[in-house]
């Protein structure tokens, strides 16, 4: 049995077959999701486990080269900005309708519980060399 990182099973296994370039949606309980990405479906009730939590485990074991998030973020869910403002010196915005477009291109989806609006980023991986 793991003692550190990432426990659950499934996220674990997904997380170990990314690679350089694939992307990583991880996103509120509210983020429609579209067909054809893998799933990982973390979601308990609102608010577990929370944007924060699932990213920042994430985060710890993945190499990331960029982050896209909705510029709605900003007036709607201020704290989530912050979050991403601070996690990511060059985060990119666009529209919530291109970063769902976006999504479809994603590798992996991470569904976090979050009940607050706009807490989404797409992450896309890098290499640790």
């Amino acid at each position: 049995m793991k003692k550190t990182g990432i426990l659950n099973r499934h996220l674990a296994g997904a997380v170990a077959e990314l690679g350089h370039g694939d992307g990583v949606l991880v996103c509120d309980a509210g983020m429609p999701i579209p067909a054809g990405p893998r799933v990982v479906d973390l979601a308990f009730r609102a608010g577990v486990p929370t944007f924060a939590e699932v990213l920042d485990g994430l985060l710890d074991e993945l190499v990331v080269e960029s982050a896209t998030a909705a510029y709605e973020i900003r007036d709607a869910n201020p704290e989530a900005a912050a979050l991403l403002d601070d996690r990511f010196a060059d985060l990119d915005l666009v529209s919530h309708e291109k970063l769902k477009e976006l999504t479809a291109d994603a590798r992996l989806i991470v569904r976090t519980g979050e009940a607050r609006p706009y807490a989404n980023v797409l992450l896309r991986c890098g290499v640790f060399f």
